[in-house]
């Protein structure tokens, strides 16, 4: 669901074409497979296309070459810290939610993983993760500005 979100929140910001966004996980369970039917059709009611979506895994060697890598939890952003070969990529690894406000200010910083719930667990995730999205690409945006004027 990031991944589709924060695609069209950076092409409606007008930063499609400075900002890279892609999706894996951590793991190859879900490597080629489509998205969750469920989270495609939240995303598909809320105005988003998830259709085209396909799993696969982070590769350790990607951290070298980002700006910014969110994690839902905090087992998987363990994980891609313990992966960088340097404390600055390590330092790239954020969980998702640290960009919400309200979830920093409510203590609540991993994003309820829906998979084993029902609809409405893919209604909260999908708010989760939209709240989060819109507090990335205003701080991505402002870097991003800061750059331009320096």
């Amino acid at each position: 669901m990031g991944e589709v979100v924060l695609r069209d929140l950076f092409r409606e910001a007008g930063l499609e074409d400075r900002v890279t966004v892609d999706s894996a996980g951590t793991t190859r369970w879900e490597v080629g497979n489509p998205m969750d039917p469920r989270a495609v059709t939240e995303l598909r009611r809320r105005g988003y296309d998830g259709s085209a979506h396909v799993a696969r895994q982070f590769e350790p060697g990607w951290l070298a070459d980002t700006d910014l890598v969110l994690a839902a939890d905090a087992g998987h952003a363990s994980v891609l810290r313990r992966w960088a070969r340097t404390r600055q990529d390590a330092a790239k690894v954020h969980l998702l939610r640290e960009f919400d406000p309200e979830a920093v200010a409510a203590g609540t910083l991993e994003v309820d993983d829906p998979w084993y719930g029902d609809d409405g667990d893919f209604v909260r995730c999908f708010t989760e993760v939209e709240a989060a999205c819109h507090g990335v690409v205003a701080r991505v945006a402002a870097e991003l500005a800061v750059h331009d004027d320096g």
